[in-house]
């Protein structure tokens, strides 16, 4: 871990920073307070293997059983590495926040790069909705029905909307009062995901009944009624649902784009947000992996674990004879993780819609690019993603479609400008890249991380989450109707050539504004 942290001598100064967020026609409007190791931290804390991890457990559980951890697990990841690997390079030539939008813009058009931005924005919605979601149910059965034993049954949509709601407005609270208190607690939550997954680990493996590797990588079909409905048609090719099990994997180790959206918040950023993301998914497979393999060794029946469908975690931990107290910390620990899990979320969000506010790509766009000269935050966008998460999560089955729906979105966002960035590199348009280059290895790298995208964004609309991808081409149509009545005369894009040399005034009067030491 300590490579990630930034030395003296790494570090450059903030100006350097400011500087090159001025060259792309940018004032430094946020407060760069970040180092490296905390860009690390949010993209970390927004994986969260503690997570995806958890509450997707049983799509790869109910597909291939055991073979969908040993096999599955470090295949998706391998696709998210590629994925992080080829736009760390794009984010270390242009480190501003709303990286995917911008990129996309720059590389391939202002077109392209507004539909990017929206595919994007919703995807990171859908993440803080339903992880708030899994929160809910994570603190419903594990901590009041499994720790203080209490009767949840009762429990319908107004107890999960309300405490949604309240949880919410808290993580819109903290992110509205800085970064510095986003840091303190996605530091924190590094910390403590990678103890809590160390100590789940080994209670799980210690209490295991017997621990028969063979489990890790023995094809099953859980499908259907096998794995009680967490894929409701039974499916009679194996390798299609090994394929449906990858849907574990792809909906938890998303959104590393945090590090590339709080960029303008890092100090050198051009090496430490690609750095943030590669190392986020790396040590995220890592630790994921090894967690959830003591899910499958410790269960007293792969079989009957499946048949519990979506309770198997719950379920695994009744069945496990660890000592109450111990379950009990570590289930306080699990949902605490989650929690920062959004509320990291709501951090990337509220960047990704400020930055393209303040190019105009949102309606309300004067608003929602505002800063608060006290907290050096952009509030109205802060506020404003809770809200719509909230709304979110008022759909019945809200959970399944969001967690499918928030994977599939993010990694459409992820293609754009890996393809955009493919494509200029080879007709030689994108020369001037950052620190971060992958030399030789750039347009290989980049080719498999499309090719990872396309299969990952498959796996993740077909049945029964075939609404996500009604979703896609609903708005992809929606899209294509708004960009050609309105938005391809009055949407300019980012600044670009020279417009970014006529933005010095703005500029200047956007810093003086926010900084009264510049007064």
């Amino acid at each position: 871990m300590t490579d990630i942290k930034p030395t003296h001598e790494t570090l450059h100064a903030p100006d350097e920073d400011t500087k090159a967020l001025h060259q792309m026609g940018y004032a430094q409007e946020l407060s760069r307070r970040m180092g490296g190791f905390q860009n690390f931290a949010i993209s970390f804390s927004i994986i969260c293997i503690l997570a995806g991890g958890i509450t997707a457990f049983p799509l790869s559980l109910c597909a291939a059983g055991g073979a969908s951890i040993g096999y599955g697990w470090p295949l998706a990841c391998l696709f998210a590495l590629l994925v992080a690997a080829a736009m760390g390079q794009i984010a270390s030539a242009y480190p501003t926040a709303g990286g995917i939008y911008h990129w996309a813009s720059l590389l391939g058009g202002r077109g392209y790069g507004w539909v990017a931005a929206w595919f994007n924005l919703l995807g990171l919605l859908f993440v803080v909705a339903s992880v708030n979601f899994g929160v809910y149910l994570l603190f419903r059965d594990l901590i009041l029905g499994e720790a203080l034993g209490i009767d949840v049954s009762g429990f319908g949509w107004w107890t999960q909307t309300l405490f949604i709601t309240a949880i919410t407005g808290t993580q819109a609270w903290l992110n509205h009062t800085g970064i510095r208190a986003t840091t303190i607690l996605t530091d924190f939550s590094g910390y403590l995901i990678f103890v809590t997954a160390v100590l789940l680990t080994l209670g799980l493996a210690f209490y295991a009944p017997s621990l028969d590797f063979s489990r890790l990588f023995t094809f099953s079909n859980f499908s259907g009624g096998a794995g009680n409905g967490v894929w409701p048609t039974a499916i009679a090719s194996l390798p299609f649902v090994f394929l449906l099990g990858l849907l574990q994997g792809v909906y938890t180790v998303t959104g590393f784009d945090a590090s590339a959206h709080t960029a303008e918040e890092t100090r050198d950023a051009a090496r430490s947000a690609p750095r943030g993301m590669i190392h986020s998914v790396f040590w995220s497979f890592l630790f994921g992996y090894v967690l959830l393999c003591s899910f499958i060794l410790a269960m007293p029946s792969i079989e009957e674990g499946a048949k519990q469908g979506w309770n198997a975690f719950p379920w695994l931990m009744q069945q496990s004879p660890m000592p109450k107290p111990a379950k009990d910390c570590l289930i306080l620990a699990i949902v605490v993780a989650n929690y920062i899990c959004a509320l990291a979320g709501l951090t990337s969000t509220s960047r990704m819609m400020f930055a393209f506010a303040r190019d105009g790509g949102l309606p309300f766009s004067n608003a929602l690019k505002q800063v608060s000269p006290k907290h050096r935050t952009p509030v109205n966008a802060i506020w404003c993603g809770a809200v719509l998460s909230i709304l979110a999560t008022l759909y019945g089955d809200a959970y399944v479609v969001l967690a499918a729906g928030c994977a599939v979105f993010l990694y459409v966002s992820y293609v754009l400008p890996i393809a955009a960035g493919l494509r200029a590199e080879s007709n030689g348009q994108w020369k001037a890249k950052g620190p971060f280059r992958l030399g030789a290895a750039s347009k290989p790298i980049s080719i498999l991380a499309i090719i990872g995208c396309a299969l990952l964004i498959f796996v993740g609309v077909q049945p029964p989450y075939e609404k996500v991808g009604h979703l896609i081409l609903g708005l992809l149509l929606a899209l294509t109707i708004f960009w050609f009545a309105r938005e391809r005369r009055w949407f300019h894009g980012p600044p670009i050539g020279a417009t970014t040399l006529q933005r010095k005034g703005e500029i200047a009067a956007a810093e003086k504004a926010i900084d009264p030491a510049a007064r």
